[in-house]
């Protein structure tokens, strides 16, 4: 049981009393050291399967768990989420506690706070409505109820989509409505159970009987609502191991948190702390970079970042590419994706990463465009497409008529019988050609028969009638096989998962980190964001930007300052030339090539004299670093005039004047047309058509009205 562990990995296993806190690096095999460590105790006869209790936070990752213990002779340890199985105790319990049956869960969310919204007279567009949701989530599992969200999220920094009184009214009138129809949403399921445990003792008592010995995985993303849970699940024993890395904490804005792990040793002063840092997944140059990006970082999290130690032998240098637009970026990476799997890639071990999944679409038609076939990580559920289905039904009836099935003739082995019966479905030997729907169709059958081969490979005897029963149990989970295409997927649902090779696609300034991100915490949460993304590499990695949106635009964009002091060009932050002139390694050549800039007039910063070169800074006439001296009151002024103006002309805001203009007015608070002439940003077009509204802001005179919002 203990074979093939390296000695950290090995110490996690072994340790199997009192508390456990592992501190596991990206790629270092923690899922490998707790299964093992679940194992040997049932093994050595200390744990007893149904005592253990394995939770962590997805599906696919209990789903992936459950199948390792079954391996490893540990097949009847519960592994879960927090949602599962909480809500099987809801079920189990909740006639004794309350009587009756359980509420039904809410399917649609999203429906119920639309129709909360329209009640309280409040219009929400689809991506209002889509925030919302996602704070009156957050103030569930931070327990805030609906009259305390205001001051809570004023709190926490939170920037709210509406007013926060009426997100507030919004909640309250979401929670009658659930009330009234006898229903609950996943977020109740946790309270709910929280609410038992803590007013039934005897049902407590009845749990814990039950559990005595708990692991915690991914534990820098539980919430306050999910470490409450878990301290009553627990009691007062000390039998929990948590596994968890801070610098991979990127869920916050749903309320998870890194206090907790980060609070574990002096919270449990005797727990054993074990470090693991050999990292098996990338090869030593994508560490180096994986490292350098850390220790850059800030903040408690920052302080206990663990340096990762490569095992692999060394591969290709990550590579840096500027193109001129994002159309050229796109093009740019299918061609080298095209590439790669000519090289003999898998096209199912690439993946494209991007902030925001509305950047997907430019990726979905170069790809198209260049023959490569892709998957859209977070489209329809696998087991929820109506091929998978249909084929689902086929294998069951062959499992059960199989002598009768004259498709199954001859036929001995399960790869065999599953490609025989799927063939009914649209299964062939070769892909069809192209992309669109029948190759979806085609890759969805290929996944079950790939499946189907990997399954016989640990069940050596296996039949039709078990394989069935596996595809159950994974359509139970969502733990779905994986389609062979190329991956498409925002940064934060790639976390958990790894592929040979990485494109990690416009990473410019605005969108890593994105605009929104505005606290020092809120930055240093995207630095992390990219961290987790440049570890999803096993082999290849790539990281690009463009410097205008289209062709033709104006190269304005400046690649992230996390690439700082790493990408080729650049200087580390805080040293002379830290904007130094973009550039990359394996460049745009035969894309565009980097695009030619106006030199600036060198700028002096007005607080600690540095050379300026960041065109944001110049506007400012100051670092960014350096300490403002602006008027708050009166910047507010000027952004709701500007609002009022933007409204009127029918244009963007920033079109009137840039956030960073606005910024240096409210600074300089200009007396005259002169000194406000001399602030970067305004120009003569703009001094004669809005300076006379401008100067009177700055004098502190009231417009009228011409402010105020809608």
């Amino acid at each position: 049981m203990l074979d093939g562990l390296d000695p950290e990995q090995r110490e996690v296993a072994t340790a199997l009393h009192g508390p456990v806190c592992v501190l596991a690096g990206a790629g270092t095999g923690k899922t490998r050291a707790i299964t093992h460590r679940i194992a040997f105790g049932v093994r050595a006869g200390i744990l007893q399967p149904a005592s253990v209790l394995a939770v962590t936070f997805t599906n696919r990752a209990a789903g992936e768990m459950r199948g390792r213990l079954r391996q490893l002779g540990a097949g009847g340890v519960q592994a879960r989420t927090f949602h599962s199985a909480a809500l099987r105790q809801l079920q189990y319990f909740w006639p004794k506690a309350v009587g009756g049956d359980l509420p039904r869960l809410v399917e649609r969310k999203i429906q119920l706070v639309a129709e909360a919204a329209a009640r309280c007279r409040v219009r929400l567009d689809r991506n209002e409505l889509r925030d919302v949701t996602g704070e009156i989530e957050w103030a569930k599992v931070t327990q805030t109820v609906p009259a305390d969200y205001p001051a809570a999220a004023a709190k926490s920094g939170r920037d709210a989509p509406r007013d926060a009184a009426e997100i507030s009214q919004i909640y309250a009138m979401y929670e009658q409505l659930k009330r009234d129809r006898s229903m609950i949403d996943f977020e109740d399921v946790l309270l709910l159970t929280v609410g038992i445990l803590q007013d039934r003792h005897d049902i407590a008592d009845h749990v814990r009987s039950q559990y005595q010995h708990f692991v915690v995985d991914e534990y820098q993303d539980v919430s306050p609502l999910q470490q409450r849970l878990l301290e009553l699940w627990l009691g007062d024993r000390p039998n929990l191991c948590v596994v968890g890395d801070a610098s991979q904490t990127i869920y916050s804005f749903t309320g998870a948190t890194p206090d907790h792990l980060l609070n574990f040793r002096t919270k449990h002063p005797d727990a054993t702390v074990v470090k693991l840092v050999r990292d098996y997944r990338s090869t030593p140059q994508v560490v180096h970079l994986a490292n350098g990006l850390l220790s850059q970082a800030r903040g408690r999290a920052a302080e206990h970042r663990l340096e990762l130690v490569s095992q692999r032998e060394p591969g290709p240098e990550p590579l840096y590419t500027e193109y001129a637009d994002e159309p050229a970026e796109a093009e740019g990476t299918a061609r080298r994706i095209r590439d790669l799997i000519a090289a003999g890639v898998p096209a199912g071990e690439i993946a494209v990463l991007y902030r925001i999944n509305a950047q997907s679409e430019v990726y979905e038609q170069a790809l198209a465009d260049a023959g490569v076939p892709y998957q859209l990580r977070g489209a329809e559920r696998f087991f929820e497409r109506q091929e998978v289905r249909k084929a689902i039904a086929g294998l069951r009836s062959a499992a059960r008529f199989g002598d009768n099935d004259p498709l199954l003739d001859d036929v001995v082995d399960l790869p065999s019988q599953t490609r025989a019966v799927l063939s009914g479905n649209g299964w062939t030997p070769q892909p069809p050609a192209g992309s669109g729907a029948v190759r979806d169709q085609w890759e969805s059958l290929a996944a079950l028969v790939r499946l189907a081969e990997d399954f016989a490979k640990t069940r050596f005897t296996a039949t039709l009638s078990d394989l069935v029963a596996e595809l159950d149990e994974r359509a139970a989970a969502q733990h779905a096989p994986t389609v062979q295409g190329v991956t498409l997927a925002s940064l934060h649902s790639a976390k958990g998962l790894e592929w040979d090779a990485v494109f990690l696609v416009g990473l410019t300034e605005g969108m890593m980190p994105i605009t929104y991100a505005k606290t020092d915490e809120q930055v240093e949460e995207e630095r992390r964001l990219l961290y987790v993304g440049v570890t999803r590499a096993r082999l290849h990695l790539v990281l690009s930007w463009a410097l205008s949106r289209s062709p033709g635009g104006r190269a304005s964009r400046r690649p992230s300052r996390f690439l700082n002091g790493l990408r080729p060009g650049s200087s580390v932050p805080g040293s002379r030339g830290a904007s130094a002139p973009r550039a990359g390694s394996g460049s745009g050549a035969g894309m565009g090539g980097p695009a030619k800039r106006k030199r600036r007039s060198s700028a002096l910063c007005r607080v600690c004299g540095k050379t300026l070169t960041d065109a944001g800074e110049v506007k400012l006439m100051r670092c960014e670093d350096c300490p403002s001296d602006m008027d708050e009151a009166l910047y507010e002024r000027l952004r709701d005039w500007r609002a009022g103006q933007a409204r009127e002309l029918g244009q963007p805001a920033y079109c009137v004047f840039t956030d960073k203009t606005l910024m240096a007015i409210a600074e300089a608070a200009p007396g005259e047309a002169g000194e406000l002439a001399v602030i970067a940003g305004v120009g003569a077009r703009k001094l004669e058509r809005f300076g006379a509204d401008v100067l009177a802001l700055c004098a502190g005179q009231d417009l009228g009205g011409a402010d105020e919002e809608d």
